[in-house]
């Protein structure tokens, strides 16, 4: 089944592609309205907070490594974005999740440290271009037959350096086709890539919008608003809450969230609460500085403040 959906990576002509557009449309006519990805607590577990806090594993220096549940416990969140692995000039990524043994080990880990795997993250991508590179196909698929392995339902997509479309604007129909062929695979396995763009809201929302894919996202980072000087609650209500699936909570490095005066968290949240929008918000950066190298420091104290925020959590809880 799971070659089926995910085949070895050749060039999909036309008719791969609208064969696999038909498949995905049937799959999501199979359920009374697209889950999304953040699904429902089961009969007999209580419901998730609306909100859950993450952070990304390459970030607390433990990238693809079973340590990161405990460190990411220590530092108090819900759960961990795991990054498939670095990519250079691989045909994909050296992703030791391929090895079944391992992502046991993974899901054992998860389990034990009582988070979870709330994304896959393709960081290989801030450096390496999506829309250049051969073998692209492989390297998505590759990502998303490890989340249904794993029982994971969202991929972050960063397009990067190289695949900024301020920059490189004529990448765009290239990026566009490209998503809409990983996203029909996607939408067939009821997967969502989280995309990252260099964008302003509006122009993101046009680019999904030309994608034309329920699987393929905004994986919204707070930054790029942030450092482009636009209006980020403006941003957020432009995207609105079906083109969001999941967001990186952070800033540049400098100050924690809490002391970060261009970023007033509680009005976000209120925002999102207008939004309707439900989901996980992930640490990236937003390190102190003057103690940057205090991982587990800086990022408990982010941790602390966004549940605080987000959780209503008192500010001694973990």
């Amino acid at each position: 089944m799971l070659n089926e959906i995910f085949p070895a990576a050749v060039a999909p002509s036309r008719r791969d592609f609208l064969q696999r557009s038909v498949q995905a449309t049937a799959a999501l006519a199979a359920t009374a309205a697209w889950p999304g990805p953040c699904a429902l607590a089961a009969d007999n577990e209580p419901a998730p907070p609306r909100y859950r806090i993450g952070v990304c594993d390459w970030m607390i220096l433990k990238r693809q490594r079973l340590g990161a549940f405990d460190r990411a416990r220590e530092i108090g969140v819900d759960g961990l974005e795991v990054d498939m692995g670095s990519l250079g000039d691989r045909d994909t990524f050296a992703s030791a999740l391929a090895d079944a043994a391992v992502r046991d080990e993974f899901q054992a880990a998860a389990q034990r440290t009582n988070l979870q795997i709330c994304s896959l993250a393709m960081s290989g991508f801030y450096a390496q271009s999506f829309a250049e590179r051969p073998t692209y196909e492989r390297m998505v698929g590759d990502c998303l037959r490890t989340m249904q392995q794993m029982g994971v339902k969202v991929c972050f997509l960063p397009l990067g350096v190289r695949g900024d479309l301020q920059q490189h604007p004529q990448l765009r129909p290239t990026i566009v086709e490209r998503l809409q062929t990983v996203g029909a695979t996607a939408a067939a396995a009821g997967l969502t890539i989280g995309v990252e763009t260099a964008l302003d809201a509006a122009d993101e929302a046009r680019l999904l919008d030309d994608i034309g894919s329920p699987a393929v996202r905004s994986y919204f980072n707070f930054a790029n608003a942030l450092q482009n000087g636009r209006d980020l609650l403006a941003e957020l209500r432009t995207l609105g809450k079906q083109r969001i699936c999941q967001i990186h909570c952070t800033d540049e490095d400098g100050v924690w969230l809490e002391n970060n005066k261009r970023l007033d968290l509680p009005a976000v949240k209120q925002t999102l609460d207008e939004m309707d929008w439900s989901g996980w918000l992930v640490m990236e950066r937003s390190r102190d500085a003057t103690r940057s190298r205090d991982v587990v420091g800086n990022y408990r104290a982010n941790a602390r403040y966004l549940k605080r925020v987000f959780q209503g959590a008192a500010a001694g809880e973990e």
